[in-house]
């Protein structure tokens, strides 16, 4: 089962959920979290450049962005648990470094899209971090890359 399952057991000062309302279909703002050539066009916060080295989207999958920002190099890998095209996507990743060796522990994003009157509701489910400080800095990149993936849809 995905992460919603298991909310209750989850350290509340360690999770983040961000939602976001997108002016875009819900097929288009699952597809730019998933297809290769729209995750590379906003991926990361705002300054960052990504290339996305392997994206095998289905469940078992593995995936790897490599995310270019003011302060070097960054690495982001992991494997998809659940692919639920348009409705849900979990991913169980950790930063790594430019072999492959995860410096950070693990996390599962859930991500859900609803669709709201021709928009989208994405609800953002990131856990379990291992502090306060790892949770807060999430917070501050995935919202930065929230905005670039708003400004994205309004021109795909």
């Amino acid at each position: 089962m995905g992460a919603a399952t298991n909310l209750v057991t989850e350290p509340a000062d360690r999770v983040l959920t961000i939602t976001r309302i997108f002016d875009a279909p819900r097929s288009l703002v699952f597809k730019a979290w998933t297809d290769s050539d729209h995750i590379a066009r906003w991926w990361g916060p705002r300054g960052f450049k990504s290339d996305v080295i392997k994206n095998d989207l289905r469940p078992g999958g593995s995936y790897r962005i490599h995310m270019l920002g003011p302060d070097g190099d960054h690495w982001s890998q992991g494997v998809y648990r659940e692919v639920v095209p348009p409705e849900r996507l979990v991913m169980v990743g950790s930063w790594a470094d430019a072999q492959g060796n995860p410096t950070r522990p693990e996390t599962t994003l859930t991500l859900l899209f609803e669709d709201v009157g021709g928009k989208t509701k994405l609800t953002l489910h990131n856990a379990i971090f291992e502090s306060v400080t790892a949770r807060d800095l999430h917070n501050g990149g995935w919202n930065s890359a929230l905005d670039c993936l708003a400004e994205y849809l309004a021109t795909a």
